[in-house]
């Protein structure tokens, strides 16, 4: 199979540096607002091009979110997984020996061969769960305060209506 050369341009340039400053998986669209703020002319559907030519190339890993948006990250040229966080979308590159193992053994039993896979894990990384922690836990104090305070007041009494 014949590797596609896709020739070096401005736009593929500031498309391929731009994804390489990040470690989060992004959109086109972030990719792109973020070259406009940069006064870079470039348009729209030319980030989608690249990207997606990127990726062809093995430069640029693309995964889908649950809602189907394409999200791309810069990548090593040798076969990985990803293991990414669903709230900021970092990501890091992971190997496993033991799931290319049971990959090949599984298409071998089932008589395929050429087997191509991707695999991503998905949860959250410290420093988001950290922060789902602390806010779950201000939340649950924040409501126990109030359910606390309410309980510790005195009823109020009213005084009767003049009955007349």
């Amino acid at each position: 199979m014949a590797v596609r050369r896709t020739r070096s341009t401005r736009q593929r340039t500031l498309v391929s540096e731009a994804l390489a400053a990040h470690e989060e998986f992004l959109s086109a669209q972030a990719l792109h607002r973020e070259l406009m703020l940069r006064d870079e002319r470039i348009g729209l559907a030319t980030v989608y091009r690249n990207l997606q030519s990127l990726a062809e190339e093995g430069l640029a890993d693309s995964v889908l979110t649950d809602s189907g948006e394409a999200l791309y990250r810069r990548c090593t040229p040798v076969h990985h997984h990803h293991l990414r966080c669903r709230e900021c979308r970092r990501a890091v590159e992971i190997e496993g020996p033991t799931i290319e193992q049971w990959v090949a053994d599984t298409a071998a039993g089932a008589g395929y061969t050429d087997v191509t896979h991707t695999l991503e894990l998905v949860g959250l990384c410290a420093d988001c769960a950290d922060s789902t922690r602390a806010t779950i836990s201000t939340r649950a104090t924040d409501s126990t305060s109030a359910t606390g305070s309410a309980q510790r007041e005195a009823p109020r009494e009213t005084p009767e209506a003049p009955r007349g």
